[in-house]
């Protein structure tokens, strides 16, 4: 039993995984955050450019 139970604790096969996810929710934290802060700018930016589109097209 004792070897069992050793066993278990030194196998590192999902560490990998974990890692991967982590560093996956980081960047998904990192993308929100910058949308978040650069939010309103992108919105006028796209909203300039339709008018302008607009402007040209009529």
């Amino acid at each position: 039993m004792v070897k069992k139970t050793d066993i278990f604790l030194r196998e590192e096969q999902g560490q990998g995984m974990a890692e991967y996810g982590l560093l996956l929710a980081l960047v998904a934290l990192a993308v929100v955050a910058s949308l978040s802060f650069m939010g309103n700018g992108i919105n006028n930016f796209f909203t300039h450019f339709t008018t302008k589109l607009e402007e040209t097209v009529n």
